[in-house]
């Protein structure tokens, strides 16, 4: 048997010319149409696959699901959701009622927040871990009685601890344990979970895959059939859709995404090297640095270091705000993951983790030129007040 020719392409290749692409015929299009439509004609019973209802499916989703589906090395198709959160809590429903669910303690504010819902709704049991501290987990997902499953991410959101994912994975599988993943500060082309035994992965597609801070959309993936179709019914039935619109936008956006994560990767790389030595920081992560606790993992385990940074400025959170509003370029705001570069302070929301500490700044590194970046930073941190 021959090979297929599109096997042997790197997930930058693949991105953009490969998946999800009309089939190539005379006079057909390079892209795929947006479909706008509730409903479609329908009469007897429907067959398979055969389009009925928007609610169940929607022609313009499939090519980014193909996309998705192809980079994370998934044999399923992604399944395209209204949100992050939509997705993660369709991955977090196979958690069973009264069942163990263990996660990061710095895992994202509002997936912590869900986890809590979950325990107050249906009884389950939440074991708070540091994701990093790999004996810790493998401890805590057997006590006081195994787990249901496994949530991870790595790096977290917003500490950048990075997981040592195959050990993890292993661990729990052996008490019998689903893992789930949330891969979207690391994206498919510097990590994929499936190919360290993962059995979920999710998305926040408004981040790096759509990439233009212009859509709100999640996406999940399991490789395993009947996981797959737990997904696919919970989105059916909790009517967790995205709109065409939005997910044709972030088709398109994701055609660049190889471009956005090598340069942003670069820019945050450079910026974490030249903050590590700056008289005004008390401390910077990122697992590009040696130092990092996080470096050994990263270097060993993934494609890259992603494009988030942890800033800590000398003088305390009132630095902090200080840099932030002294700030030209950057844009102060929420979420991450665009083209343009972004920071907050994160303790600026009470459901943040009492763990992180009040100080911390969580910079999204863009594609601008590094030197308008760094200039900008610099000054900033020269403005901020300076502890005596």
């Amino acid at each position: 048997m021959t090979s297929d020719p599109l096997d042997a392409l790197s997930p930058a290749t693949l991105v953009v010319v490969a998946a999800g692409r009309p089939d190539r015929a005379q006079g057909a299009p390079v892209n795929p149409p947006l479909v706008l439509s509730s409903t479609f004609v329908s009469q007897g019973v429907p067959g398979p696959g055969e389009p009925l209802y928007g609610r169940m499916d929607a022609a313009t989703w499939h090519p980014f699901e193909e996309t998705l589906g192809t980079l994370e090395g998934s044999t399923h198709p992604a399944l395209v959701f209204g949100s992050g959160m939509a997705a993660i809590a369709a991955a977090l429903s196979l958690v069973p009622p009264g069942g163990r669910l263990v996660l990061p303690r710095h895992a994202y504010q509002v997936t912590l927040g869900y986890a809590q819902d979950l325990r107050d709704r249906l009884g389950i049991d939440v074991t708070l871990v540091d994701i990093d501290d790999t004996s810790a987990v493998v401890g805590a997902l057997s006590e006081p009685r195994p787990a249901s499953m496994l949530w991870v991410e790595t790096p977290t959101n917003p500490m950048l601890e990075v997981a040592d994912l195959p050990a993890l994975v292993d661990a729990a599988h052996a008490v019998g344990a689903l893992v789930g993943v949330d891969n979207t500060f690391a994206t498919p082309l510097v990590q994929r979970p499936f190919e360290h035994g993962a059995d979920v992965v999710v998305h926040s597609v408004t981040k790096y895959l759509a990439g233009h801070t212009d859509v709100v959309l999640g996406a999940a993936l399991a490789d395993d059939d009947a996981l797959h179709a737990r997904l696919h019914a919970y989105r059916t039935l909790h009517g967790s859709i995205a709109g065409p619109f939005e997910v044709w936008l972030a088709l398109r956006g994701l055609r660049t995404l190889a471009l956005r994560v090598e340069r942003a990767q670069s820019n945050a790389a450079e910026l974490a090297r030249r903050l590590s030595t700056h008289p005004a920081v008390a401390e910077v992560r990122h697992p590009s640095l040696p130092s990092d606790p996080g470096h050994e993992r990263a270097t060993r385990l993934m494609d890259g270091f992603g494009a988030i940074v942890g800033l800590r400025p000398h003088g305390g959170p009132d630095a902090a705000d200080a840099v932030v509003a002294a700030l030209r370029l950057w844009v102060p705001a929420t979420s991450l993951g665009g083209v343009e570069s972004t920071l907050e302070r994160r303790r600026r929301f009470a459901t943040e983790s009492v763990t992180v500490p009040e100080d911390l700044l969580r910079m999204s590194v863009g594609i601008e030129d590094v030197e308008d970046l760094w200039n900008d930073l610099a000054q900033a941190l020269a403005a901020a007040p300076r502890p005596l």
